[in-house]
């Protein structure tokens, strides 16, 4: 993990001056972000824009996030040279470069901002001085987080709090970031680099604890440990919401600190938890639960998205509601309006009979609970999984998970795995995964042209198309309703 002091000696000798006008809000202070068009940094550039900060950054490529952030004028360079930085007059340059983690050391952008004395933080170094002075509600797991951070800003916001977020999905309506100005503030708390584990919240919820991202936790207990360090930086007088549904987040439950720590909320299908939902159903669009609060019933819990995983979230996202004294029945209301997020069983669209679904899911339990979702939802359509690994270390460890998650679908096409951060060193393929699989319908398919073209030749009137990934594997499901609706 890199610390603060780590990542400024990039810049040669530490220098926090950047921090101290990042608190006091000085508004001539430039910030310059390297990857700005990823999820995490694009919500950070918007909520640095909305503050007043002078907001700069690079990506490799152009993409709708930086399209959006160009529009509200902040400079954007569509490269990652030294150039970005170099040619620019003294009077340009920024204070401090703030990087995603997929930006390399050798990353000759990243190189230029030493070289120059510019100081080059990660996350991890950066939020806690742009969140000092809020009140963090701080959401991980391995799968919902996003989910249910944007169903905590849906229910919060509709309440009437202008708080602040920064979620690795778009909202409808209100895009993916914002600065607000109340005390509360929601952040989607993503442990990948351990960049969770420098957050100091007043509310913790965990989703669910599953072994992931080997690339930086190579057991399973690393992974749960570094959820434990993250639930038990929450302060005694703060609030941890865990699901009990799932091992890993109970496992943090019967781990926790009695005397002094926080309280404690549990949530889920379990009949032990302090917030359940019991007697699930799906009728039409729309999937229905008894709501019970610390076993007293308190009515039904309606939602419009699918899966048993988002009843879940949904349970979540109440128990924010309660500590922030929101009432239970506009929470409940809020919830039952909440049409999901970008990316996460996005319905794309139908055409000729067939309907494309987008989803994000790329870890197995993901996959699988999307597959569930449309299987409850599309109880007869025949359905068929697109799915693009993501990263080779993922499919190397996880490949058995992996192989066994398409139970839910009918037919399974497998793309190329997207390396992402990582390079191919040959020792994994997407064939693997369909060689280790025990479905009886599953194909490689290699790149995503060839994957929509196999699709086009193959969909029949009533089938549902689910394409998931957390790469690029969202131009399936553009190709395939282009395909279907004649387009070029």
């Amino acid at each position: 993990m890199d610390s603060g002091v780590s990542s400024d000696m990039d810049a040669g000798t530490p220098n926090p001056a950047w921090q101290a006008r990042l608190r006091n809000h000085d508004s001539t202070l430039r910030i310059h972000l390297l990857g700005i068009g990823g999820a995490g940094l694009s919500a950070i550039a918007q909520v640095l824009h909305e503050q007043g900060f002078v907001v700069s950054g690079s990506d490799r490529q152009a993409s709708r996030a930086t399209q959006r952030l160009a529009g509200l004028g902040v400079r954007i360079f569509t490269s990652q040279r030294a150039e970005n930085l170099t040619g620019l007059p003294d009077a340009e340059r920024p204070d401090v470069a703030l990087i995603s983690s997929a930006v390399a050391a050798d990353n000759p952008e990243r190189q230029a901002a030493a070289a120059l004395g510019i100081p080059v933080v990660k996350r991890d170094d950066f939020l806690p001085v742009l969140l000092a002075d809020r009140q963090v509600i701080a959401v991980a797991g391995s799968a919902g987080k996003s989910t249910t951070t944007a169903m905590i800003v849906t229910v919060l916001r509709d309440a009437g709090l202008d708080v602040g977020y920064i979620v690795g999905a778009e909202l409808p309506g209100h895009g993916n970031a914002a600065a607000g100005q109340h005390s509360l503030f929601v952040v989607e708390a993503d442990e990948y680099d351990h960049m969770f584990l420098s957050l100091r919240p007043s509310v913790a919820v965990v989703t669910n604890v599953v072994w992931d991202h080997p690339d930086c936790y190579p057991t399973p207990e690393h992974f749960w440990q570094a959820f434990k360090q993250f639930v038990d930086s929450t302060p005694p007088n703060g609030l941890v919401i865990t699901c009990a549904d799932d091992l890993g987040a109970d496992r943090l439950y019967e781990a926790r600190a009695t005397d002094p720590g926080p309280c404690w909320i549990t949530y889920g299908l379990a009949e032990y938890a302090d917030v359940q939902a019991l007697h699930l159903r799906t009728e039409g669009d729309t999937q229905r639960a008894e709501l019970i609060w610390w076993h007293a019933p308190k009515g039904e819990l309606a939602l419009r998205i699918p899966g048993a995983h988002n009843m879940r979230n949904a349970l979540a996202a109440l128990a924010v509601a309660s500590y922030c004294d929101i009432p239970m029945r506009a929470a409940v209301a809020s919830l039952g309006a909440f049409e999901g997020a970008g990316r996460r069983f996005e319905v794309k669209g139908e055409a000729n009979g067939v309907t494309v679904i987008d989803d994000y899911a790329h870890h197995p339990i993901k996959v699988e609970a999307t597959l569930a979702a449309a299987r409850s939802r599309y109880p007869d359509r025949r359905i068929w999984a697109i799915f693009q690994p993501h990263t080779f270390s993922r499919t190397r460890h996880l490949l058995a998970e992996m192989a066994n998650a398409f139970v839910d679908a009918d037919r399974v096409l497998v793309t190329d795995i997207y390396a992402a951060r990582e390079v191919d060193d040959g020792g994994i393929h997407a064939r693997d995964v369909v060689a280790a699989s025990p479905h009886p319908q599953i194909a490689y398919v290699g790149g995503l042209a060839e994957a929509a073209g196999q699709l086009l030749r193959k969909l029949q009137p009533g089938d549902v198309v689910v394409v998931m990934g957390a790469g690029d594997s969202h131009k399936v499901a553009e190709m395939v309703l282009a395909g279907l609706r004649g387009e070029s």
